[in-house]
């Protein structure tokens, strides 16, 4: 691997929408360059990149592949991706091992959700773009039509690198743009008219060959093959190719276009910190090492690769190196090439190279290694939740166990055991993801599980101050039980400063407070005179607690407010810990109940991306469910984007609604953003259930 010229590395991640080809891409480019020897096929379930049995059943990808091929003296890294929005994070991953994101469309069925979804988080990724537009063998395409809603949803600078000779089943090549050939008969659109506007996107890069260009002196191809980069990098160009993976007519081409457009390590240089100072990290072999876990699989034999993407320095077989998720140095061990689900071992990588070890539990998806820390990667919130539990009974470890695999390997899955329902509860997101989690559940580690729909994540809260006080007494012969404790009890509302809100101008006599950030709860200490000794107060703190856990309207987590113990009672013989505990336990319920409890429930930002045609419609829908609507912004082609806060209970199962409302054509994220007070009438029906589920297990 050492042997190849940072220059001469392509690390490209296929993007796109679902069923655009591009597994189909990377199985013949492996082909037609002679990195395989076979007819691989994604419908007959030979695919080289879709090889999971889930993947086959299904015919579509769901884990991000890697696959090496070379070409014209360069080496080729293809990340294939997955075309559903469900597995978005796995595209995510793959664009941080990139320097070249090529976005597949498909040429009959266009601009899809998840095409534009992949395009925005490549351009956040920083790393350059480029289209394919695939399955030109198709029938009812319009060419012309397609290039035009391209640009106009992402501008004039996506710009056609060759144009289609033919089209449908008379589909025979492609003519360049660049460098037009004399024959273009059958072309769907004139080359010589684009040629001049690539030229214009190439050089606007570099000021001195524009003006010598404008004055009318063309640029050299030497100029050209070198400014192309550039602007591919600059984002002023986004080059399109034409092909069709089936027939394999382009598939040269496109090879060509990828090693003179896309970039190299040496054109992307990365940005790091160390010690707190942002440093521009150049892929250099004699330099620092700097490389970060970009994926984690499991294997069936449970073993666990993590693919390294270095960036810098140079790694090498049982080295010796630091990392960002390990507290002491790691031994690497093995270094392993990936070729889909195979792998060979190499001595040693340098930048640009995509390499994998194994076994090596330390590393996580996002570990950093070497001494910079790069930044870290970041997934949408999961919000569409199952809670599961396995068919048979002694199983609850063996699946806590393989959800923490899968968890591992997929950053948008979270596993949660609820305190209060005692719930597990997977969190992914879409129904899809979580029935390919079942699936692989039951396949890999045997696993069958039974799920239901977990209860939203509710808290209580106060909204006004009250005080109470409670004694515990209990006599049964010999030793009792007695503890007597007063308390105030205060709203403590989210981002107050604690030592601001702690003072004695509040508790005249405040000796101490001890502040629980995640329940955002305070409490206080105002003993004097020691009516309640000191010893008794650790056990005091335990009663709130255990009351802030299980709560008390509603059994749900209480949070957001103070408590102030200022006064109380005990007996030298019949005091005790769990008196007072109980004592702190009971008091807090009386006095939340006085002090105006209420329901909390999770609200969360929605961006809904729709046509035009639809955003009164998602208005309409919006509205009915109590979301806020926060206005819209225009997304580029006839689409547009409409912003609410809806609470989190209306939308659990909104991906139906909107696909049924659209067509197929509506996306949207979906991300949680804070927590606010419920509806007296939804409150109510809640607080109900919960009496009822009480009465019902007493």
């Amino acid at each position: 691997m050492a042997n190849v010229r940072i220059e001469d590395i392509r690390n490209i991640a296929l993007c796109g929408h679902g069923s655009t080809g591009k597994t189909t891409l990377v199985d013949k480019l492996l082909v037609k360059t002679g990195a395989v020897n076979a007819n691989p096929s994604v419908d007959e379930g030979t695919s080289i990149c879709d090889f999971d049995p889930e993947e086959k059943h299904h015919k579509y990808t769901i884990e991000t592949k890697l696959a090496q091929l070379s070409h014209a003296g360069k080496r080729f890294q293809v990340l294939d991706t997955p075309g559903y929005p469900d597995f978005i994070g796995q595209a995510i991953c793959a664009l941080r091992g990139a320097d070249t994101a090529i976005v597949v469309i498909n040429a009959q069925s266009g601009i899809e959700v998840n095409t534009r979804r992949v395009f925005t988080e490549a351009g956040k990724a920083g790393v350059g773009r480029m289209i394919i537009l695939n399955k030109l063998d198709g029938d009812n395409i319009d060419f012309p039509a397609l290039v035009d809603a391209i640009r106009e949803m992402w501008g004039n600078r996506c710009v056609l690198l060759n144009v289609p000779l033919g089209q449908g089943a008379g589909f025979r090549g492609v003519a360049s743009t660049l460098n037009v050939p004399a024959d273009t008969d059958g072309a769907l659109l004139d080359p010589n008219e684009i040629r001049d506007p690539l030229i214009e996107s190439i050089i606007e890069v570099d000021e001195a060959v524009m003006e010598r260009y404008l004055e009318g002196q063309p640029p050299t191809e030497e100029e050209l093959s070198r400014l192309i980069v550039r602007a591919v990098r600059a984002g002023s160009l986004i080059p399109m190719v034409c092909c069709s993976a089936k027939t394999g007519v382009g598939l040269t081409e496109l090879l060509d276009a990828i090693a003179l457009c896309g970039l190299s390590p040496a054109d992307l240089p990365r940005q790091a910190s160390k010690d707190g100072e942002e440093v521009t990290i150049e892929p250099r072999a004699d330099g620092p090492l700097v490389a970060q876990v970009f994926k984690t699989r499991i294997d069936p034999f449970v073993q666990k690769l993590s693919f390294i993407r270095i960036f810098s320095g140079t790694l090498k077989k049982d080295q010796n190196v630091s990392a960002s998720s390990a507290r002491k140095g790691l031994r690497m061990g093995q270094l392993l090439r990936v070729q889909a689900d195979s792998t060979s071992p190499v001595e040693e990588a340098g930048p640009g190279d995509i390499i994998a070890v194994a076994k090596t539990d330390e590393l996580h998806t996002g570990s950093t290694l070497g001494d910079y820390r790069l930044a870290d990667l970041t997934f949408p919130t999961p919000m569409v939740g199952l809670a599961v539990s396995p068919k048979s009974r002694g199983d609850e470890t063996k699946l806590s166990g393989a959800l923490s695999k899968i968890a591992e390997e997929d950053p948008t899955i979270r596993i949660d055991r609820d305190m209060q329902t005692k719930e597990l509860v997977m969190t992914g997101m879409s129904e899809l993801h979580l029935t390919i989690i079942r699936e692989r559940l039951h396949r890999r580690d045997k696993l069958d599980v039974e799920t239901k729909e977990p209860k939203i994540p509710f808290r209580e809260t106060i909204q006004s101050p009250a005080d109470g006080m409670y004694r515990h007494k209990k006599q049964t012969g010999g030793r009792g039980q007695f503890g007597e404790v007063h308390i105030r009890m205060f709203p403590l509302p989210r981002g107050t400063v604690i030592e601001e809100f702690a003072t004695k101008d509040r508790f005249a006599s405040m000796k101490e407070y001890h502040y629980d950030e995640a329940h955002n709860f305070l409490w206080v200490n105002s003993i004097v005179g020691g009516v309640i000794p000191g010893n008794f107060l650790p056990a005091i703190e335990k009663g709130f607690k255990e009351r802030l856990e299980g709560g008390v309207i509603a059994g749900h987590t209480v949070e957001n407010l103070a408590i102030e113990v200022h006064f109380g009672k005990y007996h030298d013989v019949d005091s005790s810990e769990t008196a007072f505990r109980t004592a702190a336990r009971m008091a807090f319920k009386q006095v939340f109940e006085k002090a105006r409890p209420c329901l909390l429930e999770p609200v969360v930002k929605m961006e809904i991306t729709v046509p035009e045609s639809k955003v009164g419609d998602v208005y309409s829908d919006m509205s009915s469910r109590g979301g806020r609507l926060q206005g819209s912004d225009t997304a580029g082609g006839n689409l547009q984007t409409v912003k609410a806060e809806v609470p989190l209970r209306e939308v659990t199962t909104y991906a139906r609604t909107l696909s049924s409302m659209t067509g197929g054509q509506g996306s949207y994220t979906i991300e949680f953003s804070h927590y606010d007070v419920m509806p007296a009438n939804i409150q109510q029906e809640i607080m109900a259930k919960s009496k009822m589920h009480e009465e019902e297990e007493e």
